[in-house]
Parts: structure tokens; sequence; C-alpha cells
């Protein structure tokens, strides 16, 4: 069956071709019935063009479509040729005002802080780009896709609505006119007949239910193909699609995961077609599988007409966006025949079908047709405003089609709802008109049915069903929100009456929340099962915005405040109507004064923490003393009728809820309750919650009497007892042994007072203090930064939002921080200013109990340093608004004075009463605030006003007759020398100094001044007294310091003198540089350090001593002692690669002899330095093997180090290590046998003899094939044996058994990892690699550190050049022979070994490291007397040569006429004649070049690097120490580096000295074929010198990324744009990660793009930056990955990663340069090892599917 569809496929008809556009738009023209001859035109050609086989091929299908259905239309509409017909029209449009670009997934867009009307006014790039808000503090986000640009409204914007680009449109004729003006007659009738027709046909085919017919399309023969069709939704997840259809339709997970991802992005897909049977077959396997834990899958077969009528349907509605275009007398056309009436009445419009069905249409087609509502109605004023009418009409339909719809709201019409109600203009007119808001708050009302018998919301035990739907209702409020944010400037009586009635409704639904979630205390057993609570924060959080929005629009207008008033309070009454039955009441009598309330107990009753209704009424009372109109129509308020008791019940039950879970008595309740606590005080809720409880209290008490009010809260605290019976405290102390209900009541104690703290001294909201609002926040602010200096994310965070989402916090951060710039890791700070902490309140209201003690200790101390007194005196405060004037009255009342004599009585008398000194500090704050308040009425005095605030005269009197306690005031003198309240001295010596200041007021005041009255004396005396005595203890103090001071410099003298030797020994170790030895005399220091060669400085052995990390022993390091290893970590590395895409084809067979000087991918060795004995790190890596067996069967989770690769971490600083190098003593002096130069060879005569040895070597091998009869010693004589060779002479390892072992371990490891191959100890490739690991690391840290790598006592370079130099010695002694003759066949050509690389294609510093440390397997059974440092000079010599020969054929010499001096010096001279000499031997191929300057100039440039890690190398293989002078990086450290590597200054003079031989050479390397292709110009090398690779250059601006991202689609899923588009930052490749589309196998594995990408571009290793989540992140492996902070930061110095905040991202070049160094130093890996063990969550991320 499927063979016959293959082939059915292509043979499409080709009568298509034929059908001309022009004639059929002719013919219709004439047609009487249009609509039927285009219907039958689409009934035949469309089953024709779409859908002709299983898999759609949309290029074709869109070609035919424009040719023969779209085609005639344009021809029809224009009347012409549409190539002309378009652009006509285009110039005749007067293009729009508005930009209207739709966002794609991931483009940035942009708000503006200061001009946006609210948040989702947004712009595009290009038009932010273009306005002039780029100036301003703007926003930056990336756009979850779906919404449009705002540029060019001029309702979304207070000033600058226009970007350059659009601002040329808003032309002087700004009035409507009509823009079917610039249409003819006849246009305009075509437009409105084919509009008519092929927006009714997509319509129609689109709502189309039944499966098998069509409306009005039927074709002539039905086929019997059908699709089975697949269907988006939001309940299954990706794997369990995948499965699902891997077994339904037998295709392979490749296929299956394309299938999942085009239904994931397009809302369905055709996963099979067939005959009908074939189909159905398919949905039933799909639908059995999916139905056994949610609802199936949605599936559908569907005939295939259909399904191509729909495909056209859609590609029709894409056209009609693109036509409209065009013009917009078009646009109208388009929005008059969608929204005209149908003949069924009410919506029957095209528009109204579409939106209806909107819950049944698939994800693809929902966006085609919400794309053409935005670029058609919303763009179009006049209609969006009829649009907007139709959408409200609808609204509640919309609604509940969304509640049951499964796709997120992205998807659904109802999301237009942001386009519409945010229009300030419309949402006013939606309002008046259509009663927008009460429609809002109803559809949101029906929804919550869950009610209890009061009728408050019941959220039980929450079903997943109801906490999706109620997720769902949630969006309603966000309308409302859209709704009430712009504010009505002028009130007409209909938008008045319009708002009350929805203020009605408001009502309602707050009335359901009054008292919802009521809970009841646990006694006895904790409560089994945590009750449902987070469903009514949710809702309060929610409708936090709206509630606060509802009393900013009341404010605006006084009636509309007036009657919000009256209805709200009769709410409240209502409310209270029906919880108060049952409630006896009680009276209650203390001071004199009586009350009466009713009998309640928090702890027994239910309480409910929900009062919505109580703290809006809250709210508009506080506005009524704001807006003044409490004052100026007091009659038309019922303050007469409002009970104050009955105000203040439910919050103070609240409050006291609160202070009891302090107390530790509602802890069998569980966690639900202290959540509930919690987000009570917390700044997302406290502002409609916490804070009107306080001002509701604060309304109540100044209606009553403050007496009156502090007993009925001493009752409600459950305290009136120990506060109203004389002596109840000593009674209670001594009777309730059980230390926890003392403790209760202590704290309760100490929470009313806090409380009343608060209502008195919480007066910084406007209307309640004399106040405005930036002082509410500058409060807020000071208190939050004297707990500690923040960052800017974190103060935002700690204030609360308003609608527009600010706090107001940059206005006035300025006057009270200074802001501290970050370096180069944490953030911003802001410091709080010093003159600010006066404000300091220690009992603020929003601090937590953490908060407040962290503040107080924090400013204790800050005093301390100052000098000052610690006490925390209360601040000033500002005064109340006359509606709350009477509140200061509670602190002079006479049950607050009895509370805080009792209080103080206890603390006198210490020993029988329960007390705390927190409950004194308060009592203590109390009376500072009451005397602060007589100070500033007394200063503020006027004439005629008598003070009515006596508080110094009632603390002064003492207590009544029968039990004549003694007054305040005395008791506060007692207590000041009370030894046990050390603490609180300087608070009570502040009080009693103010009150002699207020006593010093009141007689001015009152009398002629008074003659000063003895206690201020006294006061002034002691003071004093005070003063000199804390700077004697001062002076005392400083004195000692000193004295301690001066003995432990004397120990440490002391103690160097006794110990001078081990001093003295350590100095040296630390200073080698002046300890070398020459001929046993000690050398001077301005002797000149050679490292190679006759002159070579000779060292003396110092004994190298090192401790074990595991053992703790000390050994020395010796030949034949146990071996001793440091940690190491190998990895391969492409930092230093010039070109990434070579890989090594076949590890097994591939040859690493020479190194490419691209240095495509070398082997790089770390160590963090730390020693081991070789036997304890076996022992440590047996236990790590063995624990990860165990661990292996208990769970499977990765560590951060993979033990099956050999990884561990070094067990004292948990460095990632997978080997460890020996360390050895320096090995040259262990090969060298003749140690003089007296007599050596030069390099012809060297290169003669190695050459014929090498000869011999080969002659004997060739030998040992043929014959192995011969007796060796005759075959000896045979050969002409160069004088004093022996080739058969073995050497004898010098090394221990166990430095052997670690020596082939290291070895063996180097090998594996840098091949990527199975250990082989035997391999010849061993040493080879172990060599080239030393060479690249040497390179690697050349590159980075030109002046420190001399200063590095780098134990890990030394122990590697030292190991690699002994290698040789546990290989085979054939094989490293015949390295070092292929090696040195490369340079000195023999007749044996023809095709190696040519002089260009060799990496010389390898070549060179290579040779030297080969070269001891020829030289060991050398007995000529040649040393080896003979060797060594000429080796180097000659490969410096060749590696100049090099530089100069590929210098890239572009002559610059800026030639330096004409007199040339001898070096030009010379480079001249050699490069002349070269161009001899190439043929002239080679440029002319006539300046030497310049040639010499490149050469010195070029051959630096070369130098400087040849430098390095034999410093660490010979030891000698480096000149000081080359540590710094001048001008002549060149000079430096030839003397200390015996090369003259003058290069070119090796060439001269060595001509006889040197010339021949340079002949046979210029002879190569390769170099003459190069100088050919056919093939490409490397030139010198090479440039240090970096990370690629990021933008200095984040967006830059953002749009890059944003443009970027996915590779493998045609167009789709990537989800995660992620930067590769070391070679700026963009890739598409963390998704199904993009998995690639790697190893048999599957892995994400990323992990895919480290392999080819850093073997392994990669750094990525994650575009949309501003993140780096480090991959190494596929087990192994971390994020890292990225290196972009905002104006306050902090990143933004998830780009959550906004702000705008500069590039930040220091911490950018933090990651390249990472890099270059090969960190990576060690730095993800390091994140990984600190955050185990990390550890459970699969980074290879990123």
């Amino acid at each position: 069956m499927a063979a016959e569809l293959e082939a059915e496929v292509p043979a499409f008809d080709r009568s298509l071709l034929e059908c001309s556009a022009e004639e059929l738009a002719a013919k219709w023209l004439q047609t009487n019935d249009l609509q039927k001859e285009v219907y039958q035109h689409l009934a035949y050609y469309v089953p024709k063009i779409y859908c002709r086989g299983p898999n759609p091929a949309p290029q074709r299908e869109d070609l035919l479509a424009q040719q023969v259905l779209l085609g005639p239309m344009e021809w029809y509409l224009c009347g012409e040729d549409p190539a002309f017909g378009f652009p006509k029209l285009e110039q005749a449009n007067k293009p729009s005002h508005l930009c209207g670009r739709v966002f794609k997934v991931g483009e940035p867009t942009y708000s503006c802080r200061d001009c946006a009307v609210d948040p989702t006014c947004v712009l595009c790039m290009e038009c932010f780009l273009g306005s002039i808000h780029k100036e301003h503090r703007y926003r930056m986000t990336t756009s979850g896709g779906g919404g449009f640009c705002d540029c060019g409204d001029t309702e979304a914007w207070k000033e600058g609505p226009y970007c350059k680009k659009h601002e040329i449109n808003t032309s002087e004729t700004e009035e409507e006119e009509d823009p079917l003006v610039h249409l003819s007659e006849d246009m305009v009738a075509r437009a409105y007949n084919i509009f008519a027709i092929t927006f009714k046909y997509a319509v129609d085919i689109l709502t189309w239910e039944k499966e098998n017919e069509l409306p009005g399309l039927e074709m002539t023969e039905k086929s019997d193909t059908y699709y089975c069709m697949l269907f988006n939704d939001e309940v299954h997840t990706y794997e369990q699609v995948i499965y699902t259809l891997q077994k339904a339709v037998n295709c392979t997970q490749k296929e299956a995961i394309g299938f999942a991802t085009t239904v994931d992005r397009d809302g369905r897909r055709s996963v099979r077609y067939g005959d009908f049977q074939y189909c159905e077959q398919a949905k039933s396997v799909i639908v059995r599988n999916t139905s056994r834990q949610t609802k199936p899958l949605k599936v559908q077969v569907m005939h295939s007409s259909i399904v191509a009528h729909q495909s056209f349907g859609l590609k029709l509605l894409t056209w009609l966006g693109s036509i409209i275009g065009y013009s917009d007398g078009l646009r109208r056309i388009l929005c008059q025949v969608g929204l005209q009436e149908g003949p069924d009445g009410e919506n029957s419009s095209l528009v109204d079908k579409l939106m209806l069905s909107d819950s049944k249409l698939w994800k693809g087609a929902r966006n085609v047709y919400h794309q053409l509502f935005m670029s058609s109605l919303l763009m179009d004023l006049k209609y969006k405003k009829l649009f907007a009418i139709r959408f409200a009409r609808n609204y509640e339909r919309l609604q509940s089609d969304f509640m049951k719809d499964d796709h997120d709201r992205e998807f659904s019409i109802a999301d237009l709802s942001i386009q519409i109600f945010t229009v300030p203009s419309l949402a006013r007119m939606l309002i008046t008109e259509e009663n927008l808001m009460t429609t809002i708050i109803k559809t949101f009302m029906d929804h919550l049915r869950h009610r209890d018998i009061q009728g408050r919301f019941q959220f039980e035990r929450y079903t997943a069903l109801q906490a999706f739907k109620f997720r769902r209702v949630q969006s309603l409020i966000l309308d409302l929100k859209y709704v009430l944010i712009s504010k009505p400037t002028e009130w007409s009586d209909d938008l008045r009456h319009k708002f009350l009635e929805g203020f009605d409704a408001f009502l309602e639904l707050l009335k359901c929340m009054q008292g919802m979630d009521p809970i009841t205390r646990q006694v006895g057993q904790h409560i089994e099962m945590e009750p449902e609570w987070e469903a009514a924060f949710t809702l309060q959080m929610k409708l936090t915005l709206v509630i606060s929005m509802m009393q900013d629009w009341c404010a605006l207008d006084e009636k509309v405040l007036i009657e919000a008033y009256k209805k709200c309070l009769a709410v409240l009454m209502q409310c209270h109507s029906g919880f108060t039955d049952g409630e006896q009441p009680i009276v209650l009598n203390m001071c004199g004064h009586s009350v009466e309330t009713i009998r309640y107990c928090v702890s027994q009753e239910k309480v409910s923490i929900h009062l919505p209704v109580s703290r809006l009424l809250a709210g508009l009372h506080v506005l009524l003393s704001k807006t003044e109109v409490a004052y100026k129509f007091p009659e038309l308020l019922p303050l007469s009728e409002l009970s104050p008791p009955m105000l203040i019940e439910h919050p103070l039950r609240c409050l006291v809820l609160c202070a009891q879970v302090h107390a530790g008595m509602w802890r069998r309740n569980g966690f639900s309750l202290v959540n509930q606590i919690y987000y009570y005080h917390n700044v997302k809720c406290r502002r409609e919650m916490f804070d009107k409880d306080i001002v509701m209290l604060q309304t109540g008490v100044s209606m009553m009497d403050p007496n009156h009010f502090l007993m009925i809260m001493l009752s409600r605290f459950e305290l009136y007892q120990i506060f109203s019976t004389p002596d109840y405290g000593k009674r209670f102390s001594t009777e309730n042994t059980n230390k926890d209900i003392v403790q209760q009541n202590n704290t309760l104690i100490e929470e009313m007072l806090y409380l009343i703290i608060m209502i008195v001294g919480e007066r910084f909201s406007p209307g309640i203090g004399q106040v405005n609002a930036t002082d509410e926040i500058k409060r807020e602010i000071i208190h939050q930064l004297s707990i500690r200096p923040m960052a800017h994310s974190e103060l935002v965070k700690a204030l609360p939002e308003d609608e527009n989402r600010e706090t107001g916090m940059e206005s006035v951060i300025e006057e009270v921080a200074c802001f501290k710039k970050p370096g180069l890791t944490g953030r911003g700070l802001y410091e709080l200013k010093p003159e600010c902490t006066r404000n300091f309140n220690l009992y603020f209201y929003h601090f937590s109990r953490a908060e407040q003690s962290k503040a107080e200790e924090a400013q204790r101390k800050l005093r301390k340093q100052n000098r000052e007194d610690t006490a925390l005196p209360p601040p000033a405060l500002p005064p109340f608004c006359p509606l709350f004037a009477s509140l200061v009255n509670i602190l002079q009342s006479d049950v607050m004075l009895c509370i805080m004599g009792t209080i103080l009585q206890w603390a006198v008398e210490h020993n029988g009463y329960a007390w705390s000194e927190s409950m004194l500090q308060r009592v203590l704050h109390l009376l500072g605030m009451a005397l602060q308040e007589e100070k500033q009425h007394l200063e503020n005095l006027s004439e005629e006003n008598v003070v009515t605030f006596t508080f110094t005269q009632k603390i002064s009197k003492p207590g009544d007759a029968p039990n004549n306690s003694p007054s305040i005031l005395a008791m506060l003198e007692t207590l000041q020398n009370a030894p046990h309240l050390e603490v609180h001295k300087d608070m009570i010596r502040w009080i009693l100094k103010t009150f002699n200041a207020i006593k010093k007021l009141r007689e001015s005041s009152s009398t002629s001044p008074v003659a000063e009255t003895e206690g201020n004396i006294m006061e002034e005396s002691s003071r004093d007294k005070d003063k000199a005595e804390r700077k004697r203890k001062a002076e005392i103090a400083r004195l000692r310091r000193e004295k301690i001071m001066a003995q432990m410099s004397e120990m440490q003298r002391h103690f160097i003198n006794e110990n001078k030797e081990l001093f003295q020994q350590t100095l040296e170790e630390l200073d080698t540089s002046a300890s070398g030895v020459h001929d046993n005399s000690p050398v001077t220091s301005d002797a000149k350090l050679t490292a190679l060669g006759p002159e070579q400085t000779r060292v003396a052995e110092h004994r190298q001593v090192v401790m074990c990390i595991l053992c703790q022993e000390e050994q020395e390091v010796k030949v034949d002692s146990r071996a001793m290893v440091l940690a190491a970590f190998i990895q391969r590395s492409t930092v230093l690669s010039k070109n990434r895409s070579k890989t090594i084809p076949d590890p097994e067979k591939y040859d690493p002899l020479f190194m490419h000087p691209d240095l495509s991918c070398g082997t790089h060795t770390g160590s963090c330095g730390h020693i081991m004995h070789a036997h304890c790190w076996q022992r440590y890596f047996d236990a790590v093997q063995a624990k990860e067996q165990r661990r292996q069967q208990r769970l499977r989770v990765h560590t951060s180090y993979d033990v099956e690769n050999g990884e561990f971490l070094c067990p004292l600083c948990e460095c990632l290590s997978n080997t460890v190098i020996p360390l050895l003593p320096p090995p040259r002096v262990l090969f060298n046998r003749s140690v003089y130069f007296s007599g050596q060879p030069n390099l012809a005569h060297w290169i003669k003899t190695v050459c014929q040895q090498i000869k011999a070597l080969y002659l004997l091998r060739d030998e040992d094939c043929a014959s192995k009869s011969k007796e060796l010693s005759e075959k000896m004589d045979e050969l002409q044996l160069p004088e004093g060779f022996r080739p058969d002479f073995q050497p004898k390892n010098p090394y221990s058994e166990s430095i052997k072992e670690m020596l082939t371990t290291f070895g063996t490891a180097t090998y594996k990892v840098g091949l990527k191959v199975h250990p082989n100890e035997e391999d010849p490739r061993v040493p080879i690699m172990c060599w080239g690991s030393c060479a690249y690391t040497i390179q690697t840290i050349g590159k980075i550190v030109v002046s420190v790598a001399f200063s590095l006592k780098d134990d890990c370079l030394t122990s590697l050049t030292r190991f690699a130099a002994a290698h040789w010695t546990v290989s085979s002694l054939s094989a490293v022979q015949g390295h070092f003759c292929t090696l040195l066949a490369s340079l000195v050509p023999n007749e044996k070994n023809g095709n190696l690389p040519c002089i260009l294609d060799i990496d010389m510093f390898h070549l060179l490291v290579n040779l030297v440390l080969s070269f001891p397997a020829i030289h060991c059974q050398d007995f000529s007397g040649v040393s080896l440092g003979t060797g060594d000079l000429h080796l180097f010599h000659l490969v410096t040569m060749a590696h100049i020969i090099q530089i100069l054929l590929t210098s890239s010499t572009e002559e610059n006429g800026m030639d330096q001096e004409n007199t040339s010096s001898e070096e030009e001279v010379a480079v001249l004649t050699l490069y002349k000499f070269l161009c001899q031997c190439t043929g002239s191929a080679l440029k002319e070049i006539s300046s030497g300057w310049h040639l010499w100039k490149n050469l010195k440039a070029g051959i630096m690097p070369f130098l400087r890690c040849s430098a390095l190398f034999f410093h660490y293989l010979n030891g000698v120490p480096a000149p000081s002078e080359m540590e710094v990086s001048g001008t002549n450290q060149f000079e430096h580096l030839c003397s200390y590597l015996s090369l003259p200054n003058n290069l070119t003079c090796l060439f001269q000295e060595n001509s006889d031989i040197m010339n021949t050479l340079i002949e046979s390397w210029c002879s190569n074929n390769e170099v003459k292709r190069y100088l050919e110009g056919k093939r490409h090398a490397i030139s010198y010198a090479r440039e240090s690779n970096k990370l690629i250059d990021l933008p200095d601006d984040y967006s830059c990324l953002i749009n890059q991202a944003s443009n970027f689609s996915c590779p493998k899923s045609g167009g789709d744009k990537s989800r995660a588009p992620t930067l590769c930052l070391v070679c700026g490749t963009m890739l598409c990660s963390q998704s199904y589309c993009c998995q690639t196998e790697l190893e048999g594995e599957d892995v994400g793009a990323c992990t895919a990408h480290t392999y080819t571009c850093g073997s392994g290793v990669g750094i990525f930056l994650r575009v949309r989540e501003c993140q780096v992140l480090f991959l190494a492996g596929k087990t192994k990955g971390c994020f890292y902070p990225p290196p972009y930061l905002d104006d306050y110095g902090e990143t933004d990663q998830g780009l959550r905040r906004g702000n705008p991202l500069h590039l930040c070049k220091e911490r950018f340069k933090k990651i390249q160094k990472l890099w270059q130093q090969h960190s990576i890996t060690e730095e993800i090892g390091h994140a990984q063990e600190a955050n185990q969550t990390l550890v459970g991320i699969d980074w290879q599917h990123l």
C-alpha cells in the first residue's frame, strides 16, 4: 500500500499549470453569482493541490496555490496585473502611524518606566532605538510571542509616542478621515465581494465540525483517502506522545519526535494517511494508550479533502493579512466584512463566529486568525472600538470557553483582553456602555462556586482539576487590573454610576472572602491534615493590587468616595451581624474606668486571617482624611453611626492570633498557619492585610476612650487578669511552675506593647500622619538599609510594588543612601547615609523578628564605632492628621500608665516576678515616645492653646493611697543603677535627660525663666564625670594593647633567632636564583645565567624534602626512594587551536609524532600541586572506587567526578584530578656522562655523527630481520660503526620500582585521554603523547603569562617536564630511537624516511621537545665523550633555524613605506642576505623584499613565542633559574632570552657559522612539493607569531544578543524559532539547545546540541551563553556542567539571570576577561567540579541534554 502511495504523490495534475489567472479573473468579473463561481473553482482545485500524500510538501503547495487559487483573486481585486496593482495601492496609501509589529517568541521588547501608561505598553527594538525612550529608564524583556508594538499609539505613552520612523506619518490632518477615499469605487466593490467570499469560506471551513462532508464544496468524485490527525493538548508530555506514536504507527523515534514537535508547534499533525480503516486503527491505539492516567489525546480521522480545504483556509487568512498591508482602505473593508451582522442576528458576524469557536480550533489556526485580527481590527481605530464592544459582550462566553479549553492563555482569544482593556479610552467606554467591571467580577464569581453556609468561599482539599481551573480564573483578575490601570481624569455621571455598580459587585466578592478559611487552635494533639490555605492567599495576593486601585479610583472623586464608604460600611455591618451569635457581654474595670465588651478568646474560638471588607473600609477611612472630605462634608458621612468596638474587633483578633503564634501557642496547628502568618506580614500582601489592620485599630481608637480600648485589648490578649489585679503577677509566677506558660505570657505582653507602639508610632501613611508618599518610601528604605547594605534588587524586593511594578524607590534613594560599585565578583550595594540613622525606629512595624535583632545589633555597633552612647531612642514623628489626632492620648491614659508602672515595678523587684528585658525595653521605648510627643507639643505651642498632653506630670506622681507604689520617674532612677540592666542604662539616661529638658521648656513657657533646677545640675555634672571616666578607660585600654603588641613582636624575633638555620634554608629554597653554584664557588648575582650549551650555569643540587598530604610524613625526593606524586588533571584542549574543524579520523591508527602548527588539538596537564606518596594515593583511590561501587547499588546519581574514568578529587583541596605525576630529581644529571664541554663537536660534525649512528641502527634492524644466525659481534665488525657507539648496550634504569610504576601510570593516562583510546602501556605512541602534553602545556602557559611564567615556582610544570624527560626509561628503547630518527629526518633528510610533513606543517616547539627528550635513547649508547648537553644545544639551534626559515617563508610582509633609517644595522643586512638565498632556493617564487628592517622586525616578532617556550622548557628541564630581567616584560626581553638560551642576538649568525651544512639543508627544505604549492598560492599555511585565541567579541548592549537570538531559527525543524538559543563563546556559533529537534547521537547516547558542539569545538569542554536566561553555561563531557554568572551587569552592578528584572544590561569587560582567563588556563573543568561539590542540585541536571 505504502509503495502505491509513494508513487502517487509526485504525479500532480498537469492541467494545474495551464490554469490562467488572468482569464479566470475576467470570467469572474462578468458573472452574476461570484460566490458560486469561486466555490466551484476551489472545490475542484484545492484537493488537487493540497494534501496529496502522507507528508506535507509546503513549498510545492504554496507555489501552486499562488498560481491557481490566489492569483485569480489578486487579478480580480486589482482589475489588472497585481504586480502593477499593488504598488499603485501602496503609493496612494497614507502609511499608518501605528507600528503594529507582532512579536515573535523571544524577541526583545522595551517598556519605558517614565513614559509608558502601564507596563503592557511596549516597543519593538527598531522603534525603541529610534525613540526618545532609550535615554530614559527603560525595562527590557523577551516577548512570549503574540503581543504587538505600541509605537504610534498616543494613548500608550505619556510622551514620545512616535519613533523617528513613524513620526513622519502623523501628518497635519489629524482628524479621522475615511481611508476609503484613496480607492476607486470599482475597487471598493470588488474588494468587498472577494473579501466577503474568501473570509466566509475560511471561517466556515475552519469552524466546520463534521469529519466527512464539506460546506457547499462537495467534489464530484470522492476518494477513500483519510488522515489520522493528532491534536495538541497541554496535559501530555513530549515523552508520552513520542512513546505512544511509536507504538501506534510503527515509526522510528526520530519520526515520532518530528511528529511531536510539529504537534506542539502547530497544534496538529497527520500521523497516518490511507483508507478509513487504516487510520481508524491508529486512532484507537493512540486513544487506548493515553487514556490511562488522564484524558486521552485528541485524535480525529478526517477526509483528505477537508484537511486540504482547511490548509487552504489558513493560507487565505494569511493572504488577507498581507493584502490589507497594501492599503488602509482595504483594511477598513475587511473589518467591515468581518464585523457585519450575518442573517442570524446576534453573534452571527464572521468575527464573532471565529471568537466563539476559538477553543475548538487547533493552535496553528488560532495563531493565524489572531494575527489577522491584530493586523486588521486592532490597527483600525474605528473598528477597534466596535471589536472591543463585541469582545465585551461575549466576554462571559469567551471566558467559559477558556476555562474548559486546555490550551495556555497565550493561544486563547481571551488573551486579546490585554490589547483592548489597557487602552484608557476603550476601557472607560466599556465600563460606561457595556458595564464591563461588573461583567468581569460576576464572571469571576460564577467560576468560584464552592461556598460554605455563611456564603464564604471554600477551598477545601484541592483536586488537580480545580487547581487548574483556579489558575485559569485568576486571569480574570488580570483583566480587571487592566481595566482599572489608567485612572480617569474627569468623571461623568454615567461613569460614576457604573463604577459604583462595579464597586458593589466587588464588595460582594470581598464579602465572600471575609472570614474564609477560619481556624481553631489545636489543643492536645497535632493537627492530622494540613488544611488548604494556599488558594485563599493566592486569591488575596492577586486581588491586592485591584483593591489598592479601587481605592485610588475612589480617591479621585469626592462623591464616589462618600458613596463607596457608605456601601463598604453597610456590607461590613452585614458581615458582623452574621458573626456575633452567642458571645455574651462582660464588663471590665481598671484604674477607675469600666467598659462593656463581649467574652471572646482567640485561643478557643474560630478566627480568620481574611478580612478584606474591614481592610477596604480602613483604606477608605484614611482617604477621607487624606482628601479632607471628612472635614468638608461631615454631614454626608455616617461617622456618628460607627461603632468603634465593632470596627476593631476582627482586626484585633487577627493581630492577637499573630502574637499567640509567636508565643508558640498554636504549634500544633502545623505549618499551614505559620505560612499564613508569614504571608500576612509579607511585602506581597501586607499592604492590604497587616498594614490595614493597624490602620483599622488606629481608626477605632481615634474615636473611643483610650482606656476602654486598652482594656478590651488586654482582654483579647488574655492578659487582663495580670494587670488589673494587684500582685497577680507575683502569684502567677510562683504558682505556675510550668516554664512554657510563663514564657508564653511574657511573649504576649511584649507583643501587646509592640502593638501599642505601632498604633501610636505608625503615621507615615498619607492621611494618617501629615506626610507625603515619598516620606513613606524613604522610611522603608532607611529601615531596610539599617539592617545591612543592600543591592538594588534586594531593596526592590523588600518594597511593595504598585500596579505599574514601580516601588518609587529611584526618586528618593539618592537622598538616603550612597551607591558602592562592585568589584570582580559580588554586586553594587547601597549604604545608608550616616545622617539618616537618627530616623531609625527599633520597633518599625515591617521588621520581621530576625530583621529587628539584626538591625538592633548593626545600629548599636555603629554607635559604638562613632563613640556615641548605644541608646536607640524613638525618632521624632510627624504630627497626626486631625482625624487621627486623638491617638496620642493612649500614651498618657491611666491604663497605659498602670501597665508601664506595673512592668517597671517587676523590673525593680526583679526576683519575685516573671518578666523579660525586652518587655522593659518596649516600656522604655513607649516612655521615650511620650516624652518626644510632649516636647513637640511644647515646641509648637501657640499663645492661646492649653497643653493637653501632660505626660511628665503624670509620671512624676506616685501611686494612690492603698499601696503607695513609687512614681514611674522614681523607679527609672532606681533602675538606672541596677547592675542587671547594664544594656538599658544609656536608654534610661536618655529618658531622664529628655524629661529634664521638657521640665525646663514647661517652666520657660509658663513663667519667667527660673534658675536651673538642682536635678539638672546634677545631671550635667554626672555626665561630665561619665565622660572623663570613659576617656580614662579608653586610655588604659590603648596602653594595654600597645604592651601586648610589643610582647608579640619580641617573641617573634626570639623565635627567628633560635631557628636561624631553618629560616636560612627556607629562604634559599624560595630564592633559588641566588643559589646557583658554578665551579663549586658561589655565584655572584650578576653572573650570566644560561640554560644550555657549554656555558650552562651549574646549579647546586639542593635536597628537595616534601610532605605527603595523606600521612603527613616527610620524605626526600631521590631516584631510588618510594615515589611521591602530584594530583593532576589531563584534558584534551583546543584552546590554542587555529583550526577547530579538524578531527582525528581513527584514533587507533593515528600517528601523533608531528604536531601541525595549527595546534588543532593538544593534551593539557594541570595540577593543584598537592603531594602524596604513591602508595597513599593508591589506597585513597581504591577507597574512592569501592565507595562508588557501593553507591551505585544504592542510587544512580552522578557525582561531580567520574570514577570509571579514573577521576577523583584531590584529598586536600577537592580539585578534580584524573591521574598523578611522579616527582623526580632533575633527570638530565642522571643520563649525562661527560660533564665538561671541552672539544665538543660543532653542529655540522655532530649532525654527521648522529646520522651515522642512525644509519647503523637502521642497518642493524634490517640485518636483525634478515639473519638471526650471525653472532652479534661479527655484525658489529661488518658495519662501520661510528667511534664509541655501542648499539648493543642496554642502559640500566636508575629509578626505583615504585617510581617506574608511576611513570607508566601517568604515561598511560596521558595516552588514554589524549587519543581517546583504551589504555595500553606497550603502545609506542605513549612516549610521544607524554612529550606532546609537556610541549602543549608549556605553550599554553607561555601564551598567558609572558612575565609571570618565570616567576612561577610551578611544581606541575617542573614535574611534567622532568617526567617527560624520564619517561623513555620505561618505554621500549628501540621505539624511542625510532621516533628520534623519524623526527630528525624531518629536518636532516635521509634515504630511509620518505613522505614526512614539510617544514611548514610542523610545530617547531613540539618538534624541539620531542627531539630533546628522545635523544638520550640514542645518546646512552654513545661512549665517544660527546655530552648530552651538546646534543641539546645543537638540536635547539637546528630547530631554531628551521623555525626562522618557516617564519621567513610565511611572513606576509606588506612593505610599509615607513622604512626606518636607511643606515641598516648588521642584523637587517644579514636577514636580507638570508632572504635572498631563500629566493634562490625556491626559484624566485617568494616576493622580492628590499627592506631588511621590515624582515628583521617580522622575524623578531614571529620567533618570540618560540624562544619564550624554549626558555621555559630548558628552565624546567635543567633547573637553571631564569635571570630576573627576563621576568619583566621589557623592550629588551629578546636579548635576555637569547643570552639565556645561548643564541647570538643576531639570529642569522647561526646560518653563517654553519653555512657548510645549512645551505644544503635549506635547499632540501625548500624543494619540498608542499612548500612550492604554498608559494604558488595553492594551499594555506600558518603564519607567525600565532595570535592567541580569545573568546568571541560580545556586544556592549545585551539586547543586541537577544535580537540576534530571536532571529535565529532551529536549523533542523524548518524555520521554527528555537526555544533556548545558546551562543558558543569560543567560536560564536548559535545553537538550539535543550530541545528534541537538535539532539544528535554521540558515542551511542542522545545528546543535546551544546554537548555535541563541545566535542567538535572544544574537545569536550564548552563555554556557552544562554541568551534567553542570560546565563553562562560551562560544560565538560556529558555529565558535568554548571551555570556561571554572566558578564553582563545592569547599572546597579548586578547580573540578571533569567532576565527577570529587565534593567538594561551592559558588558562588564573585567568579568568577561575573567571567564576568558578561566578558559585559557584550562580551569573550566575544575570550576565545574567546585560548583558541583558546593551545590548538590547541579549534580541532578542532565547536562548532556542541553
